[in-house]
């Protein structure tokens, strides 16, 4: 999917399931959008996957943290 047609999910996109932090968005072809946490993200997305154009961020939950530990 098009970045430009899928802003950025942040912390203020919670999960349809549960409120957690989104980082799965499904745009469904009949209209519409869900929002998933990782965890349900992977729960639900293969039954949506020919009903939705999927934006999978999940993978943001793998980066380094900004205020990563340093060695002294």
């Amino acid at each position: 999917m098009n970045a430009a047609l899928a802003p950025t999910l942040n912390a203020a996109d919670r999960c349809d399931r549960c409120s957690a932090q989104a980082y799965v968005r499904a745009t469904l072809h009949a209209g519409g959008e869900l929002l998933f946490c990782a965890h349900h993200g992977r729960e639900h997305i293969p039954a949506l996957a020919g009903l939705a154009d999927i934006h999978d961020e999940s993978d943001r939950l793998m980066e380094p943290s900004p205020m990563g530990g340093s060695s002294l």
